[in-house]
């Protein structure tokens, strides 16, 4: 059978309103770079729009005529102004729309690498777990409040006054309330469950998961 791990799940007051039990698969995996090194990298090269894009000197308009005649100007002969040496001229080797930045990423290397990160962020005591994310009404000072609850319990500083992002909210389903009521908070960024993979875990120092128990059980089943 296989060992499970024990966690504190906390309220919206901060207050600790339980514990959930962690699969070893998924918050205790062994931390592999190479692995995590790989899909992460995968990932940033998939979102390369790929437009950047250079003409070369047959591209570059003009040049067709010889700029001055080959011997007797006392100058470097030249063939054409758009060579790459020339102002105005082609570019040598540069960035062409055409090529693909694509990279395939097996589900499974996905998998293992989010499970590998979740266990460090797990060891580094980075992760906290809510019973609920809902709201009563629509209230960015309540979003505060609740963040600021939660970073006291934790002994974390600075959260809710960062400048840059420092938590991701990992919402178990989609609630309007919710989503209105943090998304003005410039302290985190709100991704779902579902799609939670390793560059975004490794992009923020946080990670906030709401319903713990639904939601461990759905990374569970991702392995």
């Amino acid at each position: 059978m296989e060992a499970k791990i024990q966690a504190k799940i906390y309220d919206q007051k901060g207050v600790s309103a339980g514990a959930v039990f962690l699969p070893a698969k998924v918050f205790a995996a062994k931390w592999r770079s190479d692995l995590v090194h790989q899909v992460v990298e995968g990932m940033r090269s998939n979102k390369r729009a790929g437009t950047a894009d250079t003409k070369d000197r047959g591209e570059v308009r003009g040049g067709g005529r010889k700029p001055w005649k080959q011997k007797g100007t006392g100058r470097a002969r030249h063939g054409s102004s758009r060579s790459p040496i020339w102002v105005g001229g082609g570019v040598t080797h540069g960035p062409l729309a055409e090529k693909n930045y694509k990279r395939k990423i097996s589900k499974k290397m996905r998998a293992q690498a989010l499970f590998s990160v979740l266990s460090r962020k797990l060891k580094d005591g980075e992760i906290i777990f809510i019973d609920s994310l809902v709201m009563s009404g629509i209230s960015t000072k309540n979003g505060v409040e609740v963040i600021k609850n939660l970073a006291k319990a934790i002994g974390a500083k600075n959260i809710t006054t960062a400048k840059k992002p420092k938590m991701l909210m990992a919402l178990y389903e989609r609630n309007v309330k919710t989503e209105k009521s943090f998304r003005n908070i410039s302290a985190l960024e709100i991704v779902f469950l579902k799609n939670l993979n390793p560059l975004d875990v490794l992009n923020y120092q946080y990670l906030l998961i709401e319903n713990p128990v639904e939601s461990v059980k759905f990374l569970e089943s991702r392995g």
